[in-house]
């Protein structure tokens, strides 16, 4: 199983100023972020894609690229692209720009994203994010296995054979399909033999996998073998020293993100309560010691039926930095072990 972090570059104030830190040191932060990742040897690292002033990750492949020059090993990739409000082209050439600097170690996980902010800000309807999507996702897809596209759609204009540059330093840049819990998207993903990337940010990992069986099954009816048809998953998650200091290092900020989220879409304001309960056996978050963190990995992908990869969203911890970087090397040094011990899926 590959193990790694996702981070949105979320710039929250201190709970108890209220001061928000400079954009630039939290970039800065952030950066040292991948490569602590990177030096206790994770996977990958993703960076999310939003277009709202709690985040610094608009231009997500920039961030990449700095992260790649800083870097050896690690895998970086999206978490996720909004290809429905972007030009499949220009994502083309970023990743592959980016691969190229990293020597091979960029990948995407494209979706349709959970907040609308993107599609008013570049001259979309939010009502067409899914018929955007399909028809950007097959450009995209075509673009990966030639240099000179001929394709036509309704969004976009026509590519009737103009190369597109420059070409990745791998052969294919793998692609993720990320998807919430609507049905046909995890139908889709099986259908184009995708590897899946569930993003599981509440509930129960229970809950999704009539989900995840929905798109093997898919992808077994159009011809994909159970190898091709990879499972991911996108949790909240942080590791600590203690069960305690893990849960209390992450809570501040992930109440704060989620009661400003919550004012917007009608939520009540979450509590301690609940985010413990989530903390929990039962729950989908995956925050506490090394031992709890990697037992609640291992079940997750149990209940699943065998996940590839999980990466933690760990940015609502970035209100205590130096926790941060422990919480990684603690993932890297204490969780990575059991885990590739205990599974050969990957």
């Amino acid at each position: 199983m590959e193990i790694g972090i996702d981070s949105f570059a979320a710039i929250l104030p201190d709970p108890t100023t209220g001061k928000l830190p400079s954009a630039t040191e939290r970039m800065a932060d952030l950066l040292e972020e991948v490569e602590v990742a990177d030096r206790v040897g994770l996977d990958v690292f993703g960076m999310g894609e939003h277009h709202r002033a709690e985040f610094l990750d608009s231009a997500p492949a920039i961030i990449l690229a700095a992260a790649a020059a800083r870097t050896k090993t690690i895998r970086l990739t999206s978490a996720v692209t909004v290809l429905s409000a972007a030009d499949p082209v220009r994502v083309f050439q970023e990743f592959a720009t980016l691969d190229l600097i990293s020597k091979g170690r960029a990948e995407l996980v494209v979706g349709r994203g959970s907040f609308g902010e993107a599609y008013p800000l570049f001259g979309f309807k939010t009502q067409d994010y899914d018929a955007l999507f399909a028809e950007k996702l097959d450009l995209f897809l075509q673009l990966r296995e030639t240099t000179h596209p001929r394709w036509e759609g309704r969004y976009r204009a026509a590519l009737t054979g103009q190369g597109v540059f420059p070409r990745p330093h791998q052969q294919r840049l793998p692609v993720w399909l990320g998807v919430g819990g609507t049905p046909q998207s995890f139908v889709r993903a099986g259908t184009l033999g995708l590897p899946l990337m569930v993003a599981i940010i509440g509930g129960s990992f229970e809950h999704f996998r009539p989900l995840v069986d929905l798109y093997r099954e898919s992808g077994r009816r159009a011809g994909y073998t159970s190898e091709q048809l990879s499972v991911g998953v996108h949790a909240m998650g942080f590791v600590g020293e203690t069960t305690a200091k893990a849960r209390d290092a992450f809570f501040p900020g992930w109440a704060y993100m989620f009661s400003t989220i919550g004012r917007e879409r009608g939520w009540s304001a979450p509590t301690r309560r609940q985010f413990d309960a989530m903390c929990g056996p039962e729950g989908a978050f995956l925050i506490g010691d090394p031992a709890t963190v990697a037992s609640k990995m291992l079940d997750a992908s149990d209940t699943l039926g065998g996940v590839r990869r999980i990466t933690f969203q760990m940015s609502s911890a970035s209100l205590e930095t130096a926790a941060m970087k422990r919480s990684i090397e603690l993932l890297g040094a204490e969780v990575a072990p059991v885990i590739r011990a205990s599974t050969k899926i990957g």
